[in-house]
């Protein structure tokens, strides 16, 4: 079994259980994960390599033609709303980036982490061997985070393939963004997972936490449409920040200080998940 290998690799001798995160550890859980992907990746082909496609096309290019002929967009011409003279395409394109990472990065938090704590056991046997909780914790992370590069990567592939980066180099820095995004919910959906017996709480999480963001934080207008009574509950989402960052950085409007209030709120965020992911992992772990 993978796990066995995996225990294996990083079995020494009855040596006594230092505090901390080690890096063999860690590398030993996020190569366990990645060879249970190695086995499943093809059924996430779509959602990481197709799907950027036909939203893009459908959102940015169907719906996108008739925003772009309303606002005047499409010509190039400054037009009235919110777009200006940017194509609704582009204006789009960030957004459902840092979506898709957020979305990407909340389902893996859910089951897989549930699983291996209720139903196969597998963090348990992982603890048998010398590896501690925050290795598990550090080396599940790792995992997400490289998951989390591979849709953001290919959604900004695809990007470029429509032309729809503007803002130079700088626009490389929407996949870190992507992944950051995407990391301050895995965090706290793991957290929150290692504390469940069963799936009844994942479905309230995606129904009325993450595709609320998906539709209000963002990503297919700015917040200033929003009533005035929601637009405080956005502007302190993750999903906000990391949408209006890397809308920023691709559309080459992207100032320093507000940009770096974005990062700040995320990295505060994902840190602060982390912690939180460690104490419950601790707790479930550990009896």
């Amino acid at each position: 079994m993978a796990e066995a290998a995996v225990a294996g690799r990083v079995r020494t001798a009855n040596e006594p259980r230092a505090e901390g995160a080690s890096l063999a550890g860690a590398l030993a859980v996020l190569e366990y994960c990645a060879r249970v992907y190695r086995r499943t990746w093809r059924g996430t082909m779509f959602m990481t390599f197709f799907s950027p496609i036909l939203f893009l096309g459908a959102m940015g290019f169907g719906l996108g033609s008739f925003v772009d002929t309303s606002t005047g967009a499409a010509g190039g011409a400054s037009g009235g709303g919110f777009l200006g003279s940017v194509p609704f395409a582009a204006f789009l394109a960030p957004g459902l980036l840092v979506a898709t990472c957020m979305q990407t990065g909340a389902f893996e938090a859910t089951y897989p982490i549930m699983g291996r704590i209720v139903w196969d056991k597998v963090y348990h046997a992982m603890l048998a061997t010398p590896i501690r909780v925050l290795d598990i914790v550090a080396g599940q992370f790792g995992w997400l985070a490289i998951r989390l590069l591979l849709v953001a990567i290919s959604y900004f592939v695809v990007m470029l393939l429509f032309g729809l980066v503007r803002g130079g180099p700088l626009a490389l820095l929407v996949v870190p963004i992507g992944v950051l995004t995407g990391l301050c919910f895995s965090t706290w959906i793991a957290a929150f997972a290692a504390t469940q017996t069963n799936d009844n709480g994942f479905s309230i999480i995606f129904r009325f936490l993450i595709t609320p963001l998906f539709l209000f934080s963002g990503t297919f207008f700015p917040i200033e449409q929003l009533p005035a009574f929601l637009q405080p509950i956005a502007f302190v989402t993750p999903t906000y920040h990391g949408v209006a960052l890397s809308r920023d950085l691709t559309l080459g409007t992207a100032e320093l200080g507000p940009s770096m209030l974005h990062l700040a709120i995320l990295i505060w965020v994902c840190a602060a998940g982390v912690v939180a992911s460690s104490i419950t992992f601790r707790r479930a772990l550990v009896k």
